[in-house]
């Protein structure tokens, strides 16, 4: 018996320097049939990322033609710096496909997408264990100075604020065990009835007329 399911879109958002990113890479090796949105933003690539992999790298003019034609699901301007966006017709066309679809997006962005009313999602929220651990976090990253290590923790004490708008709370206070966390609820998710397409090919199967003496 084949079941076809319906794709879903998983929307992780976090806190800078929770691990967010880590953690999605880890899933997307780990779990079959899962694609990564991958955002449009204005800042420049950092080392080691890949355009058209990791984010497409647009100027600031192509983000607000692409926002005045309504190509995004989401956009938002984080840290008052650089804009980022969830591109309509690449998720819309995954989905299409019955296939998982994971975001990587700011909470301003998830909170966007989360209450439109036409993008059924699961939603999970990452953070680090406490605000020490995530100071620490984003000092052993070397990218941003101190002023804007307080900002981001400034940042982060209103961003969960928002943390009862998810429906999940993933703690990373070990790579493995939030990994495998994040992994258990796609998983039981793909499980829902609601997203079964064949139901009622599947009922047929077990009706009592079909069977022989």
């Amino acid at each position: 018996m084949k079941i076809n399911r319906k794709g879903g879109l998983f929307i992780i958002s976090a806190p800078s320097g929770s691990g967010k990113s880590t953690v999605i890479h880890r899933v997307m090796e780990q779990v079959q049939n899962l694609s990564f949105s991958v955002s449009y933003t204005t800042r420049e690539p950092r080392a080691g990322e890949t355009p058209g992999k990791d984010y497409f790298f647009v100027s600031e003019t192509e983000f607000e033609q692409m926002i005045q034609a309504g190509e995004f699901l989401e956009h938002a301007r984080v840290f008052g710096k650089f804009s980022y966006g969830t591109s309509r017709k690449q998720v819309e066309s995954l989905l299409k496909q019955g296939r998982d679809v994971i975001m990587d997006i700011d909470v301003q962005g998830a909170l966007q997408l989360m209450k439109r009313q036409d993008t059924p999602h699961t939603s999970i929220f990452i953070i680090p264990p406490d605000a020490a651990e995530l100071k620490r976090r984003l000092e052993n990253r070397n990218r941003e100075g101190k002023k804007e290590i307080l900002n981001r923790l400034k940042t982060a004490g209103k961003e969960i604020q928002a943390l009862a708008s998810f429906d999940y709370l993933v703690v990373n206070d070990g790579l493995n065990q939030a990994v495998d966390e994040v992994k258990r609820i796609i998983l039981a998710q793909r499980l829902k009835i609601n997203r079964v397409k064949n139901i009622e090919q599947i009922t047929e199967l077990f009706q009592m007329e079909d069977i022989d003496d």
